[in-house]
């Protein structure tokens, strides 16, 4: 498997880079970068790993991501299948606070945005209820050059941090302090555990994806995310579960537990609930699902 560089450049020459995506799929493999980026998905749905946990993504939602916050919009797999008709498309800001804009962040005026970002460099999801007002910030913002962008996009981030309800991506503990080829490494093994979360996945089979030793590969693994090889690979499948348990994709709970790679329905039950705080059924009673529940 080639191994991209964890860091990606983005490109330079201006303060403020808007990017317009309309693509088969999203960008599929775990990536950061210095500048805090603010996407707005208008059309897709799949998983957002964002440091050590993950959210479900759709259309219509707006996520900001912090300065060289760890990051993967990953396409759901009815997106990556042969003959696919589907597309994902999404506004991003890209801005540097740190960088050409670190004099306009320290100015007084700035100062309650300057620690807001600061608060919230774990990235967070703006509340649906608000996501309309930021959708149509991000559009002007696109459509402004200059001063008038710049002005544009002080507004919004100030309209941020007066915003209640924030939903944070990752874990307040999580830390980013990682050199790009322990970010490739993490990045490879992250990237093959979402891939194969469907399968009888081993430690043993993880490891060589690393290249260390099972033992070391666990010390290397609650190093840099925090949280243990068979949590991750846990919250990976209870994830997809959830998408599936919404979306009627399948007959039944047990066909879910299953699919996304557990062996049985009482150990797809235990774990479900120990993540998601309630049983796969009254998931699905809480949340309108249609997957027919056995009785």
């Amino acid at each position: 498997m080639k191994v991209l560089p964890f860091t990606i450049p983005v490109p330079h020459g201006q303060t403020i880079i808007v990017q317009e995506e309309i693509l088969p799929h999203f960008y599929p493999h775990l990536h950061r970068h210095a500048e805090v980026q603010i996407t707005w998905i208008q059309e897709g749905e799949g998983t957002l790993l964002a440091g050590n946990n993950m959210h479900v993504f759709s259309g219509g939602e707006v996520f900001v991501m912090g300065a060289n916050q760890p990051h993967l919009f990953k396409s759901s797999p009815g997106y990556f299948a042969e003959g696919s008709q589907k597309q994902v498309r999404a506004i991003s800001i890209f801005f540097n606070p740190n960088g050409k804009l670190a004099a306009l962040f320290n100015l007084p005026e700035m100062q309650s945005v300057q620690s807001f970002f600061a608060q919230w460099q774990n990235g967070f999801k703006i509340p649906a209820a608000v996501t309309g007002n930021f959708s149509a910030s991000i559009i002007k913002i696109q459509h402004n050059t200059g001063a008038a962008q710049l002005a544009l996009l002080i507004d919004m981030l100030n309209a941020m941090s007066t915003t209640a309800s924030l939903q944070s991506l990752s874990s307040e503990s999580y830390t980013y302090s990682m050199t790009d080829p322990e970010g490739a490494r993490i990045a490879s093994v992250y990237n093959y555990i979402m891939h194969n979360y469907s399968s009888a996945l081993t430690l043993d089979e993880v490891a060589r994806v690393a290249h260390l030793t099972p033992n070391a590969f666990c010390r290397y693994f609650k190093k840099h995310t925090r949280t243990t090889f068979i949590a991750f690979v846990n919250k990976v499948r209870v994830n997809e579960a959830c998408k599936m348990l919404l979306n009627g994709s399948l007959n039944n709970i047990a066909d879910v537990a299953y699919s996304c790679g557990f062996s049985s329905i009482t150990n797809f039950n235990y774990v479900f609930k120990n993540i998601a705080g309630k049983s796969p059924r009254d998931y699905i009673n809480d949340y309108s699902g249609a997957v027919k529940t056995d009785r």
